[in-house]
C-alpha cells in the first residue's frame, strides 16, 4: 500500500485543530523515531527510509518498524509503505546493526492524532511539533493504491481546504533533514 500523505507547515494551527475537533477526539503521543542507513547512505539516496517509531502516551507504549520505499508521487512525496508492530525495541535495534544498518539521525515528534472517515477513507491528522524545528506542522494521511492514488489526493486536498489549510503551506520538507540542518547551527 502507498501511504498518500499531504504535509502543511501551518500559520493558524489553532484554527486547524479546532475543526479537526469539530470531526474526532484527539490522542495525544510522543513519537520516538530512529532513521537508519548504511555508512554510505545507501538507502537515502534512493529516497527510501528505515525508521523505528516508539509511539509513547495514555494508552501506553509500541513500536513499529517501518520502511517507505522512494516517491510514488513527487508533488506530495507519498510513497509505498511497509510496517509492523514490534513487541520488543533494544533486541531489534540490535538486529539492525548487525544488518549493518546505522542510526543515522534520532528525533522526537509531539503529535495530537485525529482520526476520522472522509470519502470512504480512514484518515489520520497529525498535527505535530518537533523541539528542533520552529513551527507547528500537519500530517494528512490514508491509504491509497496506485491506481487509486491520484483520486485519493484529490480526497485528501478536499480535507485539507476544510480544514482551512491553503495549498501554499503544504510543503514536501523532511523532519530528519530539517533537524539535521537546525543540529548543524551554533547555538
Amino acid at each position: 500500500m502507498i501511504e498518500a500523505e499531504y504535509k502543511a507547515r501551518l500559520t493558524k494551527p489553532d484554527a486547524v485543530r479546532a475543526k479537526l475537533r469539530e470531526r474526532a477526539h484527539s490522542d495525544e503521543v510522543s513519537y520516538r523515531d530512529v532513521y537508519f542507513d548504511t555508512g554510505d547512505n545507501r538507502l537515502g539516496r534512493a529516497d527510501r527510509e528505515f525508521r523505528l517509531r516508539t509511539i509513547s502516551g495514555v494508552g501506553g507504549t509500541r513500536h513499529l518498524l517501518t520502511f517507505k520505499d522512494s516517491a510514488v508521487d513527487a508533488e506530495t512525496g507519498s510513497k509505498p509503505e511497509f510496517e509492523t508492530v514490534v513487541s520488543e525495541r533494544e533486541p531489534l535495534e540490535e538486529i539492525i546493526a548487525r544488518l549493518g544498518y546505522t542510526p543515522m539521525i534520532e528525533l522526537t515528534k509531539h503529535c495530537e492524532n485525529f482520526r476520522f472517515v472522509s470519502a470512504g477513507h480512514d484518515v489520520l491528522a497529525t498535527v505535530v511539533t518537533v523541539p528542533e524545528i520552529v513551527g507547528t506542522f500537519l500530517e494528512l494521511e490514508t491509504q491509497a493504491t496506485e491506481e487509486d492514488l491520484q483520486a485519493v489526493l484529490a480526497d485528501l486536498r478536499t480535507v485539507l481546504a476544510e480544514l482551512g489549510v491553503p495549498e501554499d503551506e503544504l510543503t514536501t520538507e523532511l523532519y530528519t533533514d530539517a533537524v539535521a540542518e537546525a543540529r548543524k547551527r551554533p547555538k
